[in-house]
């Protein structure tokens, strides 16, 4: 047999979509599990087009998810994001993937992993191995199966669909253990060639590193094209990416953080004001509280990261943060990030715990659809060395 056939489905969750496995059949965590992935997901791949499998050339669109019999007791499934690198053999599971969040849920009814629900409304319990944060999938069921069609809509995707609503459980320091892994709202960087900048180093279902784009002398309305082709300002965030890495207790050192490609993200803000979006129509500074053009495994994100989202909105409510500072409106309710495909509105309720600001939960709006499913073929030559 020169393929093997492992179990697949592939999903859109959100503004993302991956190939999403049962833990049962994939090899044991490892290197060699690793390598299962890369080859099902075409990587790597210099052309960053993984033609020969089934990743889609950009971060958001090479990504897996396994799912498996839940180890939380507070959850009814694992499941384990894992970001494949493009152009590099690498599968990074630093952190989770808020997008790809949204499909576990339905996934796991479809698959009969959690007991079939009743018509109606339902809730899946997730725990996300990654983070070991706990997320509360909501969404309707009809005749044993999750709802599709539904009028919710998503900048960024095309036609509408089911709502699916996750709430984020107490996701401060999903990484590190705090909302403010330095204990400030802001600190300073020292930029190579740019001289201090002041970020926020916020970990809320992922840590993020927040900067101004005023501070690196660049508009809040960059399209993801301009950034891309802007190599001087792609390195100059790349830098302060990994300082604030160290600083956030991530790595041990610059080297070391720069082996992690998945988390921190960073995050350039401004004040929303009128701007292009991808598809075309404009957005009018009304619309929006913030804006964010955000950098995922070096690439500009065509919209915003869910979790990155999520993080924001969760700055956004800190007294003295960049975000705090740019955002339009601190009064309670969602608040609207504008990006390049449109706006994402994110809730976050806050609290106190020992003292310190903390996330209650963080809730956001998302739809899902399963696409494809049956098997994906990978060389057999990747499990001659599993046993």
């Amino acid at each position: 047999m020169e393929q093997r056939r492992i179990r697949a489905v592939f999903m859109r969750g959100g503004t993302s979509n991956g190939l999403i496995f049962r833990a049962e059949d994939l090899p044991l965590a490892g290197a060699g599990r690793d390598a299962v992935i890369l080859a099902a997901m075409g990587s790597p791949d210099p052309n960053m087009r993984q033609l020969d499998g089934m990743g889609g050339g950009i971060s958001s669109l090479s990504k897996i998810c396994i799912v498996g019999p839940s180890s939380h007791p507070g959850a009814d499934v694992d499941y384990t994001f894992g970001q494949v690198g493009v152009d590099v053999p690498v599968v990074d599971y630093g952190g989770n993937c808020g997008n790809m969040s949204s499909a576990i849920g339905p996934f796991a009814v479809e698959e009969g992993m959690v007991p079939r629900p009743a018509d109606g409304a339902t809730v899946v319990r997730i725990h996300n191995t990654n983070t070991g944060k706990v997320i509360a999938s909501r969404f309707q069921v009809r005749g044993g199966e999750p709802v599709v069609e539904g009028e919710t809509g998503l900048d960024g995707v095309a036609g509408t669909a089911a709502e699916i609503r996750l709430e984020f459980l107490d996701p401060g320091g999903s990484k590190t253990g705090k909302l403010l892994p330095t204990g400030n709202p802001v600190d300073v960087i020292e930029v190579p060639g740019l001289g201090p900048v002041e970020v926020s180093l916020v970990d809320a279902a992922n840590p993020m590193v927040f900067v101004a784009a005023e501070s690196l002398g660049v508009p809040g309305h960059m399209m993801p094209a301009e950034i891309d082709k802007d190599a001087v300002l792609l390195k100059r965030l790349d830098d302060i990416r990994l300082r604030g890495a160290v600083m956030m207790g991530m790595a041990a050192d610059i080297d070391a953080a720069a082996k992690v490609l998945s988390v921190p993200k960073i995050a350039m803000l401004a004040p929303s004001c009128d701007a292009p979006t991808l598809s075309g129509k404009g957005l009018r500074a009304a619309e929006a509280d913030i804006a964010a053009r955000t950098i995922s495994v070096g690439q500009p994100h065509k919209a915003i990261p869910l979790t990155a989202a999520l993080c924001l909105a969760a700055a956004a409510r800190v007294p003295g943060t960049v975000a705090a500072r740019l955002v339009a409106s601190a009064t309670p309710g969602a608040i609207r990030i504008a990006h390049p495909s449109g706006t994402m509105s994110v809730d976050a309720e806050m609290g106190m715990e020992e003292g310190e600001v903390a996330v209650r939960h963080a809730t956001v709006l998302r739809t899902a659809r399963r696409m494809m499913e049956g098997a994906v073929c990978v060389p057999a030559r990747f499990f001659e060395n599993l046993g």
